[in-house]
């Protein structure tokens, strides 16, 4: 049995053997896969795999939790209140913008905060207390490539005044200037 030395638990990282990472794939599949079953898989005592997987839960590695599947138990916007629940968020002045999606989200809600903690209050003690909503999924934008707010209407307009090329309405816009 190979033990992790304390110099790397203390610094955080922890290379798995083959062995803890077959326990922590059984686990993965299978919470609640008894230790006795695992050992019989591997090829090892019991005793070591209770050792390895409390060893892995003290370092960090690992942790056993229950999930519940979010479609089973009615997660998502309340149908029918989609329009109250936008309207409701839209008055929160951390609200920069709010709109309705077809597809995976019903919503989404870009807000500006100071810092982690306001947003935290803001999303469990403001958002998530709006009636009708149901569950969030957050996303944090580490850098901003482009944030055009300003679109040139005029061009905009005329390009959707020109002619599609193929249509029977005559030469593409391009082709067009150059005669």
């Amino acid at each position: 049995m190979s033990r992790i030395p304390q110099d790397r638990l203390d610094e955080g990282r922890v290379d798995l053997d083959d062995v803890d990472r077959e326990i922590v794939s059984a686990l993965q599949r299978d919470g609640r896969r008894p230790y006795s079953r695992m050992a019989a898989d591997i090829g090892i005592g019991e005793g070591v795999v209770r050792y390895r997987v409390q060893r892995l839960e003290r370092a960090g590695i690992l942790q056993i939790v229950g999930i519940a599947d979010p479609l089973k138990v009615g997660f998502g916007v309340v149908p029918g209140r989609l329009n109250d629940v936008a309207s409701h968020i839209s008055t929160f002045p951390e609200t920069s913008y709010v709109a309705s999606l077809a597809g995976a989200f019903d919503l989404i809600v870009e807000v500006v905060c100071r810092d982690t903690g306001h947003f935290t209050h803001l999303l469990t003690q403001e958002i998530h207390h709006v009636e009708g909503v149901v569950s969030t999924e957050s996303f944090l934008i580490m850098e901003i490539h482009k944030m055009a707010y300003g679109w040139d209407v005029r061009r905009n307009v005329a390009a959707l005044a020109q002619p599609v090329p193929g249509d029977g309405a005559g030469q593409p816009a391009a082709t067009k200037a150059a005669d």
